[in-house]
């Protein structure tokens, strides 16, 4: 893997760019400039004139593994594939508290949170979405005195925020989750500018711990694995 001021490059030939995104950058274009986005840094670090296209996508605080096509033929291949779901995709994350089956799906429908004051909030609901999440225990651990979990997870549909969702219906949000963690005013805090240093320390982590570890396809007659490793806040956490 290649870091430069932009990203960190996993894979590059003459179709594909496959980037480890950093947790707490955009994919989409913004008015703050090219810098302020993955999508724009992907303009930055190609030729002028490249075509570029985001075959997936993360939320700005998820960090991980983001395919970049090169040209749109490419582009269209691959996005036939992500709406098939031929693209499997695993995800780490470190929640709070220690999970208690080793491994198990959480299979509940998803649908708009019309009781929340944030617009983009889900929740489980009976007459939502159908939406499967998987999930593997890692690791059981502490860390001062406080108990978390490093899960490995695997979702089989691809609902807006399905895993941070699912994860807290079992009761174990994703730590740093500042819209699903329990408290939604994090949230409203963050985007008006008002974070206390209390509040902070509630979640631990500036950007919440889920990363987008692995991606596995196949694709003109050829088996694709791409894998990364989290931010070193995300492993020294779990390794204290």
């Amino acid at each position: 893997m290649v870091v430069n001021d932009l990203f960190a490059v996993v894979h590059e030939d003459e179709n594909l760019l496959v980037i480890n995104k950093p947790a707490g950058l955009v994919c989409h274009p913004t008015k703050n400039g090219e810098f302020s986005s993955l999508i724009g840094r992907t303009r930055l670090y190609l030729p002028e004139g490249s075509s570029t296209h985001l075959v997936n996508r993360l939320d700005r605080e998820t960090s991980g593994l983001v395919v970049v096509a090169k040209n749109s033929l490419v582009a269209g291949e691959l996005g036939k594939l992500l709406e098939a779901r031929a693209m499997q995709k695993e995800y780490q994350a470190i929640v709070h508290g220690h999970v208690g089956p080793d491994t198990g799906v959480v299979n509940q429908p998803l649908a708009r949170d019309e009781e929340s004051k944030v617009a983009v909030k889900d929740r489980v609901r009976t007459d939502g979405a159908s939406a499967q999440t998987e999930f593997f225990v890692e690791r059981r651990f502490e860390n001062h005195g406080r108990a978390f979990s490093l899960l490995k997870i695997s979702p089989h549909t691809g609902r807006k925020h399905q895993i941070r969702i699912h994860l807290a219906f079992l009761g174990h949000p994703i730590v740093g989750d500042k819209l699903y963690g329990g408290d939604e005013d994090l949230y409203l805090a963050l985007v008006e500018d008002r974070l206390t240093a209390e509040q902070r320390a509630i979640l631990i982590f500036e950007h919440h711990a889920l990363h987008a570890v692995t991606l596995k396809f196949e694709w003109r007659n050829q088996s694709w694995n791409f894998t990364c490793e989290p931010e070193p806040w995300f492993t020294e956490f779990c390794r204290a």
